[in-house]
């Protein structure tokens, strides 16, 4: 049933969209029509498929960095309390800082290959990562941490065996959030500076007035950010099957 659903919703909006170009006359070099962007999209598709394939690589990349990163500094600020007081400043001084801001920098640092971009899209990602799996961790049932310690469990078990465990709804939704503005991280990071991708092929197209291929490859785009989405969503209903669907926890 979800599938139907899925494609009923994507042919209302195709629909919508041809309805409003008709109805307004808007010229193609504005808003093309959805035929001109699939003709595109056919005409165009190794060229898509090429700058496609860097982008994804970027994503996937500063997605698994960034989730690393970011369980790693919420396990440490979990644990350690000392350390605590001078990691939460920092942390939350980086992101007074837009990350978008930095682009240009990392650029310069890194050059315009994929380590820039994957340094984007860790740092988009970071954040959320870090932030729910903190709040999860810190939010553990007190009763919990106190039968562990009836029971004579170390500080490092009971972070194994009843923490994480406990914390992983929460990390679920970061993680969620994550896969949802990875995109973001590595597309800014093209626009800024790069010699290939989609958000550089964008860059060119809409340079040149091929406003069809602008549009083909921000719904190639659109599409793999969906289906990232829904292959992240769905593994994470499987390996938390405990969870129910408004977030509460199961019997």
């Amino acid at each position: 049933m979800k599938p139907l659903r899925s494609v009923i919703v994507f042919a209302g909006l195709i629909l919508l969209w041809h309805i409003v170009v008709v109805a307004s006359g808007t010229p193609h070099y504005i808003l093309p029509a959805p035929a001109r962007v699939a003709t595109a999209l056919v005409s165009h598709w190794p060229a898509l498929l090429g700058h496609a394939a860097v982008t994804i690589a970027e994503i996937l990349l500063g997605l698994l960095f960034g989730t690393l990163l970011g369980c790693a500094t919420a396990l440490t600020i979990a644990s350690q309390r000392a350390l605590r007081r001078w990691l939460l400043p920092v942390l939350v001084i980086s992101q007074a800082i837009p990350v978008f801001a930095l682009a240009p920098v990392l650029v310069l640092w890194l050059g315009y290959g994929l380590a820039s971009k994957v340094a984007m899209a860790t740092l988009i990602i970071y954040f959320p990562v870090t932030a729910a799996f903190f709040d999860g961790l810190r939010r553990t049932e007190p009763g919990w941490l106190d039968l562990a310690q009836t029971m004579g469990g170390t500080p490092l078990r009971t972070l194994w065996r009843i923490r994480i465990p406990a914390a992983l709804p929460a990390l679920s939704s970061g993680l969620r959030v994550a896969t949802a503005v990875a995109p973001i991280g590595a597309v800014v990071g093209e626009w800024v500076g790069s010699s290939a991708g989609l958000g550089y092929l964008m860059l060119q197209a809409n340079a040149r007035m091929q406003v069809d291929l602008m549009f083909a490859a921000l719904f190639v785009l659109a599409l793999f950010a969906v289906t990232l989405y829904s292959a992240v969503d769905g593994a994470l209903r499987r390996a938390l099957p405990w969870q129910a669907e408004d977030g509460r926890v199961m019997d």
